[in-house]
């Protein structure tokens, strides 16, 4: 969840990608139909060709194989045939015909349990959506006249679904699947905005043009609601904003507790967007760069010029030209065709992914280095520091392998006379192995950065995406907080910088007991920075202590947050629309 309260119209997504257009053509219209699908489908063809050139030349004929795949769906005669006879005889448009033909797959598919039809589903579906952008040039959710502000209503919101949201006033976000650190609840918070996750059926619930009710703190939707409840959470949303809009105004003062203990306060970003954003928030640095977004919003594939200039100006945007960017972190709900989406895993989240897959493709992997390393030179000559941050470290072998990779690129830009520099290398901890062999570990890093949403989701051994199971997935269970607090207290005997940039960071509850453990540098979503900020300066060590000590003799999760909620009332009680339940 994100918190707060949004009251706006309800704008489902599938109608934003492959939009269901009612319209029927008139008689002269459906040969132009025709050609703008034939036109379409010809720019679909070479987008793929020039993918699959390109990725065999990056990262192998193996996995450039995919778009072979792609190419022949988009040129299959029964596919042509059908959207076809659907734009003649039933006088759909092109993008029209293309949501019937998913329709029809997706319940054609769905009844099999076979996982390679699965997979041939999701094949189908990105060259729907491929041709569909080519279609619609650039999708513009404005051209259905919906009063704003909207809320988005999905399945699961997508980064390349992020993008083309970039410019609408979108006040809320709903995801049937997810949780609160699913990608929608990440970027919902990101951009300050009411959010909830995991609300199964909701798609079958609502249609757009609904009014409907976003309520962040307690996790409650409300579709169509009845006028005195809608007057109701209207307040409740004036009072949202108003409270955000006064919080905005601590941007530029320090973060400091009551009894002046300086906290650093960096923001997570995947964007040049939220680079400013965390600057505009009142930021010290950027904590968390994900540079998978990078790659999953690009067109095709980036090279390393095109990741150097991206990282260079991300570092200019970013607060102080402080940037701590995290290598690639794909796999489990994040995939690019070409790096193993082809490939099924029974368990992605604990398979084949991140720094694993950074490992099977080297070669792959050394041009992110390169562009890292160079993008770091240019922010040191304008007085910047960049670290450089690995995902799902699990043993010291890898670490000592990353670092290997690094001495590489670095001396392959050094005998090409390009200029870079060498940084901080620093792990980020999720997996419990790494948390508890920490010790053998912090002389080969530099750093520690604690990813506490996968963290939370391997302790527990719930996927955080289950709606089943994501109910365990609570950083405040008394076995996450008893490893945290381990684990910072090794890092700080040891006297290593130690950072959680995990979505825990920036809830109000979490952050008084980390506080209270000891840890002084928190990264979080920047729309979050503020209401930190105004916790901290209510709230002294020796509080953060004793309500840390408090919290660790009690026993279940519930009772953690009934004690905090307790606290955080007392502390700060202007700052309950903030909170989440």
């Amino acid at each position: 969840m994100s918190p707060g309260v949004s009251v706006g119209t309800a704008y489902c997504i599938h109608e934003i990608f492959v939009n269901p257009d009612t319209k029927r053509l008139e008689d002269r219209e459906i040969t132009a139909e025709l050609a703008r699908y034939e036109t379409a489908r010809d720019r679909a063809a070479a987008d793929l060709r020039a993918l699959q050139r390109k990725v065999a030349r990056q990262v192998g004929e193996a996995e450039a194989a995919i778009f072979a795949v792609h190419e022949s769906i988009l040129r299959d005669a029964a596919f042509t045939r059908k959207i076809r006879a659907w734009i003649v005889d039933d006088r759909l448009t092109a993008q029209a015909a293309l949501h019937r033909l998913l329709e029809q797959y997706t319940e054609l598919f769905s009844r099999a349990n076979d996982g390679y039809l699965k997979e041939r589903l999701n094949d189908i579906r990105d060259v729907v959506v491929r041709l569909s952008a080519h279609l619609s040039d650039v999708l513009k959710p404005e051209s259905l006249a919906l009063p704003s502000p909207l809320i988005v209503v999905a399945d699961e919101l997508l980064p390349s679904q992020v993008v083309a949201l970039g410019k609408v006033d979108v006040r809320g976000i709903v995801t049937q699947t997810g949780s609160q650190t699913s990608h929608a609840a990440i970027i919902a918070r990101s951009r300050g905005i009411p959010a909830v996750s995991g609300v199964r059926g909701i798609m079958r619930q609502v249609t757009t043009g609904d009014t409907i009710i976003v309520d962040g703190r307690e996790g409650h939707v409300l579709v169509k609601p009845d006028p005195e409840v809608e007057a109701a959470y209207r307040k409740l949303e004036r009072e949202f904003v108003h409270l955000k809009d006064e919080l905005a105004a601590n941007r530029d003062h320090p973060a400091v507790t009551s009894d002046g203990v300086h906290l650093e306060l960096l923001a997570n970003i995947n964007s040049l967007a939220d680079a400013k954003a965390a600057r505009a928030m009142g930021a010290s640095g950027v904590g968390l760069y994900r540079t998978e977004y990078l790659y999953l919003t690009h067109p095709n594939i980036p090279d390393e010029d095109e990741q150097f200039e991206a990282y260079r100006k991300i570092v200019a945007a970013s607060p102080n030209r402080n940037v701590t960017i995290r290598t690639l972190d794909i796999g489990g709900d994040k995939t690019v065709p070409y790096l193993g989406h082809h490939y099924q895993e029974a368990n992605p989240f604990m398979g084949w992914r991140s720094i694993r897959l950074s490992f099977e493709h080297p070669e792959f992997f050394n041009t992110q280095l390169r562009a890292v390393l160079r993008a770091a030179g240019e922010a040191r000559q304008h007085g910047g520091s960049v670290r450089l941050l690995f995902p799902m470290i699990t043993t010291l072998e890898e670490i000592r392998r990353v670092r290997g990779m690094v001495r590489r690129a670095g001396t392959q830009l050094a005998e090409e006379g390009k200029p870079f520099a060498m940084v901080p290398i620093g792990m980020m901890l999720e997996v419990p192995a790494a948390a508890v062999a920490l010790d053998l570990m912090l002389d080969s890093v530099d750093f520690v950065s604690v990813g506490s949403n996968d963290l939370v989701q391997y302790l527990m051994a719930a996927d955080r995406d289950n709606p089943k199971v994501s109910h365990l997935c609570q950083p405040l269970a008394p076995a996450v907080l008893r490893i945290l607090h381990n684990v910072i207290r090794i890092c700080l005997r040891a006297q290593k910088p130690i950072t959680v940039c995990g979505e825990m960071a920036g809830q109000p509850k979490s952050f008084v007991l980390l506080f209270g453990m000891g840890l002084r540098s928190f990264s979080m979503s920047p729309a979050l920075i503020p209401s930190v900020k105004e916790i901290a300066s209510h709230l002294s060590e020796l509080a953060a202590r004793q309500i840390l000590q408090e919290a660790m003799r009690l026993k279940t999760t519930a009772s953690i947050k009934r004690y905090l909620d307790q606290q955080l009332g007392r502390i700060a009680p202007n700052l309950k629309l903030l909170d989440t339940v």
